[in-house]
């Protein structure tokens, strides 16, 4: 067997359609503006409205020709408003560890850490990550900012409650208040 060659037709290249009068003021107008990123846009429109390619679009401009066809596809889709520079914000946001997540977390962190067979007895949110991890609550090794921010979603942190400790010494509030040295 042979090898076998793509004979169909090539795709032919992607331009922008006829500009309205309206459209080429405002894009001569962006390609004089201080914003650079607007500027870039106006200008790989209007070379793409001379009929230059993608590829000798993207030389022209200084960019990558995936950038220019992005460019062009959105120019059609919305017109110049498509041109604007768009938030990268995700549309939603989600905790990584969910609210079953954080209580097995809470479980986790309520207990010592050598039951987990660790070589301490203090916690910190690197061995709780790692102990997340190996108990199966996250499915990868989190950073040491998610736990501490599923711990404050849980309004738990890694201080010890020393302030309500009190001891069975019927003595203890005066020697505390330092009335007996």
């Amino acid at each position: 067997m042979g090898l076998q060659w793509y004979t169909g037709a090539m795709k032919p290249p992607l331009f922008i359609r006829p500009l309205t009068n309206d459209e080429r003021i405002q894009l001569e107008a962006d390609r004089r503006t201080a914003d650079a990123f607007r500027v870039r846009r106006a200008q790989i429109v209007l070379a793409s409205a001379r009929g230059l390619s993608p590829k000798p679009t993207a030389q022209l401009v200084g960019c990558a020709v995936q950038t220019v066809r992005n460019v062009i596809h959105a120019f059609h889709t919305r017109g110049v408003e498509g041109l604007a520079q768009q938030s990268t914000r995700p549309k939603t946001v989600e905790p990584t560890l969910d609210a079953a997540h954080c209580d097995r977390l809470q479980h986790i962190w309520h207990q010592a850490p050598r039951l987990y067979g660790k070589p301490t007895g203090v916690w910190t949110l690197a061995l709780a990550a790692e102990v997340c991890y190996e108990q199966g609550v996250t499915k990868r090794l989190m950073r040491d900012e998610t736990i501490r921010r599923a711990l404050a979603r849980l309004e738990t942190n890694g201080k010890r409650a020393k302030h309500w400790i009190t001891s069975p010494d019927p003595h203890y509030a005066r020697k505390k208040s330092g009335a007996i040295a």
